[in-house]
C-alpha cells in the first residue's frame, strides 16, 4: 500500500460534525434544517480541490522516497546474496561483510524515519487543509440558517431520520462553490533536529 493510501487510511477525516445535533424530542415547535457535512465535503468544488491537491502532495512525497527506498532494496539484495550460505559466525568472522551490513542497517533506519516525517507531513496537511475548509464552511452555514429562519442545524449523521424537505446539503454546496470553490493547501513541514536532518541527507 502506498504512503499516500497508509496516511488516508489512518486519518480517515476524523473531525467531528460541525453542528452538535440536539435530541430531536427538544425540536419540538423548533424550525430545524438538516446538512450531509460528508456529502459537503465530497461534491463540494472545495472539497475536491483539497482531495486534487493532497493527492499531489502525496505522490510528491512518494516520488522524494522512491529513489532512497529502490537504492536499499537493492543493497539488501546484493548484501544477502552475499551472506547466502553463510553461519551467523561466519559473517561476525567477516569483518568487512559486517560493516557492509551495520551501514545497511543505520541507512534503513535513517529512511524509516525519514519516512516516518513524511507521513507525519502529510497528515498535518491534510489536517490544515480541511481545518481552512470548515473556516470557509461556517459563514455559509450561517446565511443558510439566516435564510431559512431555522433556529438549530443538525448533520444528517445525528438523526434518526430527515424529510428530504429540510435537507439544505446542495444549497450549502452551492453557496460555498460560488464563495469558496478552492481552498489553498500548503504541504505542512516538520521542524528537523539536527539527528533528523542528517537522515533525510
Amino acid at each position: 500500500m502506498s504512503l499516500v493510501k497508509r496516511i488516508l487510511a489512518a486519518i480517515a477525516l476524523s473531525f467531528s460534525p460541525i453542528i452538535v445535533a440536539a435530541p430531536i424530542a427538544a425540536a419540538q415547535g423548533t424550525n430545524v434544517v438538516v446538512i450531509d457535512q460528508s456529502k459537503i465535503m465530497r461534491d463540494s468544488a472545495a472539497g475536491k480541490d483539497i482531495r486534487t491537491k493532497l493527492q499531489g502532495i502525496g505522490q510528491s512525497i512518494e516520488r522524494e522516497l522512491q529513489p532512497t527506498a529502490t537504492s536499499l532494496q537493492n543493497e539488501g539484495q546484493a548484501l544477502d546474496a552475499k551472506a547466502q550460505g553463510k553461519t551467523q559466525q561466519a559473517i561476525l568472522a567477516d569483518q568487512a561483510l559486517t560493516a557492509e551490513i551495520t551501514a545497511y542497517a543505520r541507512k534503513a533506519q535513517q529512511f524509516e524515519q525519514r519516512s516516518q516525517i513524511a507521513a507525519q507531513e502529510l497528515a498535518l496537511t491534510e489536517r490544515k487543509a480541511w481545518s481552512d475548509f470548515f473556516v470557509a464552511l461556517r459563514p455559509v452555514l450561517r446565511e443558510v440558517v439566516e435564510e431559512r429562519g431555522a433556529q438549530l442545524m443538525v448533520d444528517r449523521s445525528n438523526s434518526v431520520y430527515t424529510d428530504p424537505a429540510i435537507d439544505v446539503s446542495d444549497l450549502v454546496i452551492s453557496k460555498l462553490d460560488a464563495a469558496t470553490p478552492t481552498i489553498s493547501v500548503v504541504r505542512q513541514k516538520i521542524p528537523t533536529q539536527p539527528a533528523q536532518a542528517a537522515a533525510a541527507q
